[in-house]
């Protein structure tokens, strides 16, 4: 294992998890308390919004010009996630990664997921790998901001090529470029220069 490379910090959603019918669910839930129409399927940009940005911007997304958005925040943050855990598949060959990666390398997360990732990974027995779990609820700029990335490394101290971060969508490259972190692309068509079909792949880079 390269010896630089001191930190792996995995972003949630699509990486961890197949979480696409969880996301949708939840936010069809929102939009069906307030009459809006469900989500297309094939709209391709509103789904991408709906997987990678942050509640707070997904909901102004959804709701632009809404007079009702206090409203619809305070409805969303009553949704019980838990109710929904069913619907999410954790990605093949995680736990196994995870069990060679631990102890040689701290484990994080970076995510856009803001209260429900503690009580998501104690659910799927992940909870014991991850040392610094770096939600939105936990910063000020969520991604694709490197405001989260830069403090995951602060909790370790660590510099900023001495990490990877393993993202799967254009808002993480994003925030890793802006801090300065190595990019791994998981699947998707990020048109980077590394990137790994399977979560074992990580070990062979490292």
């Amino acid at each position: 294992m390269s010896q630089k490379i001191k930190a792996v910090i995995y972003d949630c959603d699509g990486v961890l998890f197949d979480s696409f019918e969880a996301n949708y669910a939840f936010y069809h839930l929102i939009l069906e308390r307030f009459g809006k129409p469900a989500i297309d399927r094939g709209d391709h940009d509103t789904m991408r919004i709906l997987h990678t940005y942050c509640n707070k911007d997904v909901l102004e997304y959804l709701f632009a010009g809404d007079d009702r958005m206090d409203e619809v925040r305070a409805f969303s943050a009553s949704i019980d996630y838990r109710k929904l855990f069913p619907l999410m598949v954790m990605e093949q060959g995680l736990r196994e990664t995870l069990d060679a990666l631990k102890g040689r390398v701290e484990l994080a997360i970076c995510t856009n997921r803001a209260s429900s990732m503690d009580m998501l990974l104690a659910d799927f027995g992940l909870d014991g790998y991850f040392s610094c779990v770096m939600t939105a609820g936990r910063v000020k700029n969520p991604k694709p901001h490197p405001e989260p990335l830069f403090k995951v490394l602060e909790h370790y101290g660590l510099a900023p090529e001495e990490a990877l971060f393993v993202g799967d969508s254009d808002v993480d490259r994003r925030a890793a470029q802006g801090a300065g972190v190595p990019f791994v692309a998981y699947r998707g068509e990020l048109g980077c220069a590394t990137r790994i079909d399977r979560h074992q792949d990580l070990l062979l880079l490292l």
